[in-house]
């Protein structure tokens, strides 16, 4: 990894001083440069060089997220057109992408540097929403806005109807996606290993009522109908446009768009089917934990960061 730039990609609210000091130490005991967005610089060590936004992943040679899911969707959206690896470091609540703990992190960096890690490839959607692209690789969803009515409109495969969805909310998801709006509409769980696309209707009135399994290399077309309630459009859980009364929206699957630094797959598997398995128990957090045996118990309270290295 000799010359490499690391570009860091912060959670836009959480405190992320002591990782991201962690992350600076290394950095400078390997002779590393590290990037942020410009707009992060007062969140990180002066010795830290800030780039405009839109040109962060162009310029690092990988990522390193540091939050949740979201922020690691996020750091995959900005490298959608020239993939770089992408490490995810967690420091959200629920998190099926990130696969490093905050102690773990400079055992993960010297792994980095010495190339012993596995690239998890990541499919996204690319979607023409009113002539403007923009790429999501959990979901797109239209959303109704509450009090205005329903999501009414007509779905389409390959230029041919299949039917119509009068809903909630109508979600299209990769099978990354498929664990998280699409599965709380009670979509299906979709392999990673398999290439599909699901449409899933939350809350459906009429029309359509099932989740649709669609091959990779079909195309999408979702367009709303006359009389149907203003939408909102998200990406990822981002809405990118408000109050849609007309238009289609044109979706398709993009293989091997994203790039996620993996060290131990089969133990970050297991740890998320267990993380699914915790979501269906109607429990809050502190009622799981009671269930945890008392070392265990005991060991989460313990939990620090690492000292310096």
């Amino acid at each position: 990894m000799a010359g490499y730039r690391l570009g860091l990609v912060l959670h836009p609210t959480r405190d992320v001083s002591e990782v991201v000091g962690i992350v600076e130490r290394w950095a400078a005991l390997h002779r590393k440069t590290l990037l942020v967005r410009a707009e992060d610089r007062h969140r990180v060590p002066p010795t830290v060089e800030p780039v405009p936004a839109d040109e962060l992943a162009d310029r690092a040679d990988a990522l390193i997220s540091i939050g949740g899911d979201g922020t690691m969707l996020g750091a995959l959206r900005s490298a959608a057109r020239d993939p770089k690896p992408v490490l995810g470091v967690h420091l959200g609540v629920l998190g099926f992408l990130v696969e490093v703990e905050p102690p773990d992190l400079p055992a993960a960096l010297d792994r980095m540097a010495a190339h012993d890690f596995t690239i998890e490839a990541h499919a996204c959607l690319v979607c023409d929403v009113c002539g403007d692209d923009v790429v999501a690789f959990n979901d797109f969803a239209l959303v109704r806005r509450p009090g205005s009515g329903f999501v009414n409109a007509t779905l389409g495969v390959d230029g041919q109807r299949y039917g119509y969805y009068r809903c909630d909310a109508l979600v299209v998801s990769t099978p990354t996606g498929s664990t998280a709006y699409s599965y709380a509409a009670g979509g299906p769980l979709i392999s990673p290993a398999t290439q599909a696309v699901v449409v899933t209707p939350s809350a459906p009135m009429a029309g359509i009522s099932r989740s649709v399994v669609l091959s990779p290399d079909e195309t999408i077309h979702l367009e709303l109908r006359p009389g149907s309630a203003a939408v909102t459009v998200e990406m990822d859980g981002v809405v990118i446009r408000d109050a849609a009364t007309e238009g289609t929206v044109v979706i398709r699957y993009r293989r091997d768009a994203g790039q996620v630094v993996r060290f131990d797959p089969r133990r970050l598997q297991e740890r998320n089917q267990l993380k699914l398995s915790l979501l269906d128990l109607p429990l809050l957090p502190d009622q799981l934990r009671e269930l945890l045996p008392d070392e265990l118990r005991e060991q989460l309270k313990r939990r620090a960061l690492p000292p310096p290295r």
